[in-house]
């Protein structure tokens, strides 16, 4: 069989199994999550990159971002309710002259409204708990004071990661946590609700035609979230 039609097959057949394995995704209850944390002081959420400049303004802003604020937004509202007084928010702060603009366009440049949270979650009664961490990268963890943060918060076992992009930002926030347990030999669960996360979207033919970069967001999504879940960041549909 040619390689092209093995290849094609191939991918194919993943992407098949990817969409199966998502529609089988569990809903969890955070009662469940605070249950098994043995109190809602054991439980925190990691919430990276939504800001205006990736949801509403800016180059680098998407629809498809912007429409996870919402399920954000009432996470965020049922975690507080719960009890739950532990919130992360990190954030592009970009240097004017960041070496990240080399790879992509100038964005979120810190000072502007485009770094700035969204004001969905600026106006929660959880606003004044948040710890916000601005970065000059797609890691959340160098040089951001994270570290120094989980390390002054050793009670903060379960850790819940929301935002953007699925395969960039995200995937390192929720890596970072699960690796830094890892090493360790701590058990800290690391939750994905995989309606809280999200990707951009640039078909192949727009790449072409713009000589930028292809980036499927529906496939890239469910690859990094299968990756995450492979790697023992429990992904779940939704937390409710």
């Amino acid at each position: 069989m040619d390689l092209d039609v093995r290849l094609a097959e191939t991918v194919q057949e993943y992407a098949d199994y990817l969409e199966t394995w998502h529609t089988q995704l569990a809903i969890v209850p955070f009662e469940q999550i605070v249950q098994e944390a043995k109190g809602p002081e054991h439980v925190g959420i990691f919430c990276v990159d939504v800001i205006n400049g990736f949801c509403y303004e800016g180059p680098l802003h998407s629809d498809r971002i912007a429409s996870i604020v919402p399920p954000i937004v009432a996470l965020f509202q049922k975690a507080y309710t719960m009890g739950v007084r532990n919130y992360v928010l990190t954030h592009d702060a970009h240097d004017p002259a960041a070496v990240e603009f080399n790879d992509y366009p100038p964005h979120c440049i810190r000072g502007t409204s485009e770094s700035e949270i969204v004001a969905e979650l600026m106006k929660l009664p959880c606003a004044s708990h948040y710890r916000l961490l601005p970065k000059n990268s797609i890691s959340s963890a160098i040089g951001t004071g994270l570290d120094d943060w989980l390390d002054t918060h050793p009670q903060v076992t379960h850790r819940i990661v929301v935002g953007d992009c699925t395969d960039l930002c995200t995937y390192q926030l929720a890596m970072h946590l699960k690796l830094r347990a890892n090493a360790a030999n701590r058990l800290d669960p690391v939750i994905l609700p995989a309606n809280c996360v999200q990707t951009y979207d640039i078909p192949v033919e727009v790449a072409k035609k713009e000589k930028i970069p292809a980036h499927p967001g529906d496939l890239l999504h469910l690859i990094f979230l299968y990756n995450m879940a492979s790697n023992g960041v429990q992904v779940v549909s939704e937390i409710a």
